[in-house]
């Protein structure tokens, strides 16, 4: 099985999720499983499907998307199991960073004049 994530590759998750992440949670069916549940959350959240020209995209603004994706991955990754991060304090820090950014990503690509830039870059 490979990586089945369109906005973003697993190492670009793993990245965000940092070293300490619990490695039997951070498996490929795990992680293919939590990029499909961001790939549709952000595509809902916006009301318009990303994913159905994603490839077509700009390289330089579907990076977005891509950190919109992984900075949820790594969440949900981080979520999994918090014993192996130094103290659960870190984890929820690092959860903390990864959200706010998320949300503020969220925020420019609900805009429909983002998504029109998205678009024609």
């Amino acid at each position: 099985m490979g990586h089945t994530g369109i906005f973003a590759t697993a190492a670009e998750c793993a990245s965000k999720a940092g070293e300490n992440v619990d490695a039997t949670g951070w498996v490929e069916a795990n992680i293919n499983q939590w990029c499909s549940e961001a790939e549709s959350f952000i595509n809902v959240l916006c009301r318009y499907t990303f994913s159905d020209n994603y490839a077509t995209l700009n390289a330089d603004v579907k990076k977005i998307l891509t950190e919109a994706c992984s900075n949820l991955v790594a969440i949900y990754g981080i979520s999994f199991n918090m014993s192996g991060y130094t103290t659960r304090v870190e984890a929820e820090d690092m959860i903390n960073i990864l959200y706010t950014r998320f949300v503020q990503c969220i925020g420019l690509l609900e805009l429909q004049k983002s998504r029109d830039f998205i678009n024609n870059a």
